[in-house]
């Protein structure tokens, strides 16, 4: 099967300390402590494959992980990011986010999943990550709608599409399996429309905070 790169990849994306680039083969150790140390935090919203939380998510499991997401990219499917944090000019691995199941032609469509270490929580890296990824999509990337399918139960990822209004178009009864059981998900959706007029989703994300403070 030919392989193809996702249109615009890869790419590093950055605002202040938030900095989103591809994953490397020397991030299994980082990404290992991160996802051991939040199994309380992301286990119940994930849908993993039935055993120990600590093994997979070992720095061997991360193997796979990364040759999965890579091949996706490859494929043109999709577009993961480590999600950083730089301080002091030290960079972190604090969290993930994938455009993935992304469609081309008549569609050009993608969903979006994250995550995020629970200690850094609440300091507005995610919305700018997701903010960042989506002015991105709707630009270089060639696309035209972000999905985000979100359980209703998980009050933070919520708040993370909600801050950045993106709109909420659909409730999926039992949409997947995810801790032992089929659960519902909330759809919410953004076009590009819906931001160009206002400089993009990172500048709406800019303003909306400067008039919090």
């Amino acid at each position: 099967m030919r392989l193809r790169v996702a249109m615009g990849w890869p790419v590093m994306l950055a605002d202040g300390p938030v900095l989103l680039r591809p994953y490397r083969r020397s991030d299994a150790a980082a990404w290992s402590e991160v996802r051991r140390a939040n199994q309380a935090w992301l286990a119940p919203w994930e849908s993993m494959p039935v055993g120990n939380w600590a093994d997979l998510n070992s720095p061997a499991a991360f193997r796979y992980v990364y040759r999965d997401l890579r091949q996706s990219a490859r494929r043109g499917e999709g577009m993961p990011f480590a999600v950083c944090l730089v301080e002091e000019g030290r960079e972190r691995l604090v969290g993930h986010l994938n455009l993935g199941n992304i469609v081309r032609r008549a569609f050009c469509s993608a969903y979006v999943g994250y995550w995020v270490d629970s200690r850094v929580a609440g300091r507005g890296i995610m919305p700018t990550a997701l903010a960042l990824v989506v002015d991105y999509a709707f630009g270089p990337g060639g696309l035209h709608r972000i999905e985000v399918n979100i359980r209703p139960e998980n009050g933070p990822s919520r708040r993370v599409v909600e801050k950045l209004g993106f709109r909420e178009e659909a409730y999926h009864p039992r949409y997947m399996h995810i801790d032992g059981a089929w659960r519902d998900h909330i759809g919410y959706a953004m076009t590009s429309e819906e931001i160009v007029p206002e400089g993009g989703l990172l500048a709406r994300w800019h303003r909306l905070r400067a008039l919090a403070t």
